[in-house]
């Protein structure tokens, strides 16, 4: 590890007052939850339709057997627990130094470890509606309802609030990352490859002193950070 840069790292979040963290797939595979583009990501798995076609709402409304059976299957970790980075994140946040968490994971992980002030660009399985009378079911709920999960109360179909391919972002939620992002003087972001629109573009918004990237591979944006580690997240928090 580039202990210059570590060191580095380190005292700009001392001097931080103001720091927003903004995390990818990578930051929940120490939770023993896959990313998608690694070599054992969602991405690399073998059905007979691609993940991103599977996951998108044409799909989800035509074949819901198959979309709710690979759902389960491969997007579900409901025995997952915090790992290193979403523990310490919770626990800058408690101590005033992070005011925010921007994440694009589905997982709920960052809540479950005490962060407060989370933004689920992509939404929770841990949260589901029915899409007739909009009724509300948990996780654990929702995974007692049927192979094609159907609401108890009026007989709808029940849908994770994830937003799948070809589904817009919740409006409110990107304002508010967006607007975190712009106040903060410190983004870190770690564990994304930095692929996904809009998501990704968020970079844009930042005006602070300190943009820092922490990603096992280089991503599109390594040469506009102000620091860039190519580790492992739990490592490198660790450290810190």
């Amino acid at each position: 590890m580039n202990e210059q840069a570590l060191e580095q790292l380190k005292s700009w979040i001392a001097a931080s007052k103001r720091m927003v963290f903004f995390g990818g797939a990578g930051v929940s595979t120490e939770s023993g939850i896959p990313d998608f583009r690694s070599e054992d990501g969602l991405y690399h798995t073998q059905y007979d339709y691609p993940p991103e076609t599977i996951i998108s709402h044409t799909f989800y409304v035509k074949k819901p057997e198959i979309f709710f059976r690979f759902y389960r299957n491969r997007m579900l970790f409901p025995d997952a627990r915090p790992n290193i980075v979403h523990r310490k994140l919770a626990e800058w946040e408690k101590e005033g130094r992070l005011q925010a968490v921007v994440t694009q994971n589905i997982d709920g992980l960052h809540q479950a470890a005490g962060s407060r002030n989370v933004f689920e660009l992509h939404g929770s399985v841990l949260r589901n509606t029915c899409q007739k009378c909009h009724e509300k079911y948990d996780l654990r709920t929702f995974l007692t309802l049927g192979d094609i999960p159907t609401c108890p109360v009026c007989g709808g179909r029940v849908k994770p609030d994830v937003v799948l391919y070809e589904e817009g972002l919740d409006p409110f939620t990107v304002q508010g990352a967006v607007e975190a992002i712009r106040s903060a003087d410190l983004l870190m972001v770690a564990g994304t490859s930095l692929v996904v629109y809009p998501a990704a573009a968020y970079l844009d918004e930042f005006q602070g002193k300190h943009l820092v990237l922490i990603n096992k591979t280089a991503t599109p944006r390594d040469n506009i950070a102000d620091l860039v580690l190519h580790e492992k997240l739990g490592d490198v928090f660790s450290r810190l």
